[in-house]
This record gives structure tokens, sequence and C-alpha cells, in this order.
């Protein structure tokens, strides 16, 4: 089972690179071309990455010759949850198909209840690891 996807995986490495800069007085402003050449990540997907980071307001994106990306909310306040949501959806562990269709017994399924359990608790532990406790 993968749990973590490669989108959310080089997305935590991009917020973390782009934290550390930003602490260590460097420019506030990342270009994906520094993201890239520093963590070895494919460019074309690492711009798409950081768009879709701006259109969901984690990142400020800035056109022209000084473009690039900042960070719009502090690296304690973007958790791993935030990132799973944007690029995988909710995290949900009952999400129980047979053959393609929702499982007749969902409503009734002792599995279920454990498992959505479990779930919650993922879900608050997942939330404690923010770009900046990755620092």
């Amino acid at each position: 089972m993968k749990f973590i996807s490669r989108d959310t995986d080089y997305t935590m490495r991009a917020l973390v690179f782009m934290a550390s800069s930003s602490k260590k007085g460097a420019k506030h402003v990342i270009t994906v071309d520094e993201i890239v050449d520093e963590l070895g990540l494919p460019k074309i997907f690492m711009r798409r990455t950081l768009q879709k980071l701006a259109r969901h307001k984690i990142l400020s994106s800035y056109k022209g010759k000084e473009g690039g990306f900042s960070l719009l909310k502090s690296a304690s306040q973007i958790s791993l949850v935030d990132i799973i949501k944007i690029f995988q959806g909710n995290i949900d562990l009952t999400n129980c198909l047979l053959r393609g269709k929702v499982c007749p017994e969902v409503k009734k399924c002792p599995l279920r209840k454990r498992l959505k359990k479990i779930g919650q608790s993922l879900n608050k532990e997942l939330n404690k690891i923010t770009v900046a406790s990755l620092l």
C-alpha cells in the first residue's frame, strides 16, 4: 500500500526547501529552477505542482524576470494533511469497493467502524507534521 504519493512527497520536499531558504535570510521568492537544481526534481512537474499550491493559497506566485514562488502561509501552518488533501484527496481508510461499486455492507460493516477510528487518529497525527517540523 502506497500511502504518500509522488506528488505529495515532491511537494513536501519543495516546501521544506523553500522554508529553509527563507529562514536563512535568502531571497523570499524562490524560482522553479532553484528547487529543481537543489532537489533534482522534474522541472515541468515542479512548475505545475507549485502553480497548484498557489491556486490553493499555500504559495504566492510572481511572474516575470524576478518571478517565482514564496510561502503564503508560514511553515508551521502547512501540514502534511493539507498537501495530501490537495494532491490525493481526503484521507479515507474506509473507502471499501466491491467490483468497482460501494460495498452493500457499508452501513453495518464492523471493520469499517474500526478503520474509521484508525483514520481519525491517523489524520490527527499527520496534522502534527508541518513543514516547520521537518526543517
